[in-house]
């Protein structure tokens, strides 16, 4: 097999299997990383004896619910964390609107449907509404958009900028299977009412990553390809040299420090994860957030092979539960399979139905199309019949 295919078969993964393959894998990569967010590879494998390889236990194992009174968490056991629920809250709005989203779809579906309905939370072991779950910067939408009435383009203005909005964006990219630049474009309207600055631009990147993963003999090199060519400031350096240090690199564990060191000059949280320094996530062209160019060097590394490139993200450590929840959708979307004892034991424990979700979605994407094509073809007419018809070569 050539380096950069790593789906590990001949058959080319239609549209309804890397839909699966990358919203499922984000979700499974999500309930890996959760119970090791925040810490070093040092610490992780001192705490857990080597490299995370599966489904592991709470950091704080029985004191989970104590250790760390500001988030009561059940963060581990297979438990998907807030990537998961925002990423099926957008998916269900793609549900009801049945078309492309813009900044006013969030705040007229997605914030209703974050304060209003109770659903299964998996690490709080209870109904609730997801409002009562997601982080602060996730909150920001519900302030911004509902309390504040602020225009939903400019309500990510002033919000800390960190991977809050990224890490929900893989339903558009699906949306927009094979199209980078659509993907890119929709989620950036969609990521202003969240973010703004890198933040916002990560969102748009990981939208067109997703994209273009899911596009006919998709590899790795041609994601990265087409993230560079849509990427802009510090967001585009990043991804560059991230990823021209995961070249030379063919397994995670002699990348793990490499890639760190390659984003830490654009990455404004600092050494210590869990003491940012004083410029942390505030705006500025020149950074980037971590967790994309990172998700991206990992699927490079991997070779796209699913498992390796989110054990990678994982033990990669820090922002790990959103990096592994890029880096799944990423390499699910080109077609590696998601390992299924891993898959089931997410469901299970998360009590979620990962595969419902890619379902509707799958079904809203064919619709959406249909639509484009009917606006692409009533907007040739109408420029065919102002202009005239094209002179032949």
């Amino acid at each position: 097999m050539s380096r950069g295919t790593g789906r590990g078969t001949s058959r080319e993964a239609n549209l309804d299997e890397r839909i699966t393959g990358a919203l499922v894998g984000a979700a499974v990569g999500d309930a890996l990383g959760g119970p090791v967010e925040g810490y070093s590879p040092e610490q992780i494998a001192e705490r857990h004896g080597d490299r995370v390889q599966g489904i592991v236990g709470p950091w704080n194992g029985d004191a989970w619910r104590t250790a760390r009174p500001l988030a009561p968490y059940h963060k581990g056991d297979g438990h998907v964390t807030d990537d998961t629920l925002m990423t099926h809250a957008l998916v269900r709005v793609y549900a009801q609107v049945h078309d492309h989203l813009d900044a006013y779809a969030i705040a007229d579906h997605l914030v209703p449907d974050l304060m209003t309905t109770p659903r299964w939370i998996p690490e709080l072991e209870a109904e609730a509404l997801p409002l009562h779950r997601i982080f602060l910067a996730e909150k920001w939408l519900v302030t911004r958009l509902h309390y504040g009435h602020i225009d939903p383009r400019e309500a990510g203005v002033g919000n800390i900028v960190n991977c809050g909005a990224a890490m929900y964006m893989a339903p558009v990219g699906l949306v927009n299977a094979a199209n980078p630049q659509a993907a890119y474009t929709e989620a950036l309207d969609i990521a202003g009412a969240h973010q703004s600055s890198y933040g916002r631009e990560a969102a748009a990147v990981f939208a067109a990553a997703v994209a273009a993963a899911t596009a006919p003999a998709a590899t790795p090199d041609s994601v990265v390809s087409a993230c560079l060519s849509l990427a802009k400031d510090g967001t585009r350096q990043a991804i560059e040299k991230v990823c021209e240090t995961a070249s030379r690199h063919t397994d995670f564990e002699s990348a793990l420090i490499p890639l760190r060191e390659a984003v830490a000059p654009y990455d404004t949280v600092g050494p210590d994860y869990r003491a940012p320094s004083l410029g942390a996530r505030r705006p500025s062209r020149l950074h980037s957030i971590e967790e994309l160019p990172v998700a991206l060097g990992m699927a490079l590394v991997a070779d796209g092979d699913y498992r390796h490139t989110v054990l990678g993200a994982v033990n990669y450590g820090r922002d790990c539960d959103s990096i592994a929840t890029m880096a799944g959708a990423i390499a699910g979307a080109l077609g590696s399979p998601v390992p299924d004892d891993w898959s089931k034991q997410v469901s299970e424990a998360s009590r979620l139905d990962l595969w419902e979700p890619a379902t509707t979605l799958a079904a809203v994407a064919r619709e959406i199309f249909e639509r484009d094509v009917d606006r692409r073809r009533a907007h040739e007419a109408a420029f065919t019949e102002i202009a005239g018809p094209r002179c032949s070569d």
